[in-house]
């Protein structure tokens, strides 16, 4: 049987080097995103390729939208074997600086919805009972600390535990369900210019102080190492190994592991 597999966040970055991988490897592709132009434009490229492709406007933030997904998708194609829980945003200031918008909205979309694709995918995958797979993408820094970026740091915890409960419950209730978290570091994305899709209801007011000169300087050189960063095709490709080796924990960058280490031992001391 064709497998099925459902990204979100797929129409750039990490989420689109995901889709042109598995619609490679044989799959039909569903396709999520709240950005309509760039998710039509993949659409349409991976149907030139022959690919067998659902594209669906969604916001991960809201549950009804994820449920519709998932609804749509098992209309379309009767079951679903690989969700990749992928869409993620980003705005940086000092922790106390930010803005209940803010919180709302990067908690909303990296967190929230990684939640709202378990709540809407997996009762499913149980009852069909076939071999499905998990991918929630979280970061390098859902696995360490130190200043900087804050509120993806607390997403992106949130969803390593909560892909490590997830996995720990499945395994429990032998399920043919194996979870995968997906850690990387830079990855050639546009992850920076993510306010391009934040909701009118979730801007700042104007008369909010601007980001400090620290922040910017910040920022730019993330730019930097976001340009020299992994480009999404070889993260397409560790995850596609992850799936089939069975590897919960993915490392796209063996050399953070380092950071990872020093945390544990300072908590541990």
């Amino acid at each position: 049987m064709q497998k099925v597999a459902v990204i979100t966040g797929a129409a750039s970055g990490i989420g689109r080097g995901l889709a042109e991988r598995f619609a490679a490897e044989g799959m039909k592709v569903v396709l999520a995103d709240v950005e309509e132009e760039s998710l039509a434009k993949l659409d349409a490229d991976l149907k030139a390729e022959g690919a067998t492709v659902l594209a669906i406007k969604t916001d991960v933030s809201n549950a009804d939208a994820v449920e519709n997904l998932a609804v749509q998708t098992l209309d379309a194609f009767g079951a679903v074997h690989i969700l990749c829980n992928n869409a993620g945003v980003v705005c940086s200031r000092p922790i106390w600086e930010h803005t209940l918008a803010d919180w709302e909205w990067v908690l909303g979309v990296n967190l929230w919805g990684v939640i709202h694709g378990i709540r809407a995918f997996v009762p499913r995958m149980l009852a069909q009972g076939d071999a499905c797979h998990i991918v929630n993408t979280a970061s390098i820094l859902g696995l360490v600390g130190g200043s900087g970026e804050g509120i993806y740091k607390v997403s992106k915890h949130g969803v390593v535990v909560l892909s490590e409960t997830l996995a720990d419950e499945l395994a429990q209730k032998e399920a043919n369900i194996q979870v995968h978290v997906l850690c990387p570091g830079w990855v050639r994305t546009g992850i920076l210019d993510s306010a391009r899709n934040r909701p009118d209801t979730l801007q700042n007011q104007k008369v909010e102080a601007p980001p400090s000169q620290e922040t910017l300087a910040g920022s730019r050189n993330a730019r930097t190492e976001m340009e020299a960063g992994m480009s999404p095709k070889e993260v397409a490709a560790h995850v596609y190994n992850a799936i089939q080796t069975g590897t919960f924990y993915i490392h796209t960058h063996p050399e953070h592991k380092a950071w990872v280490r020093e945390r544990m031992e300072r908590i541990l001391e």
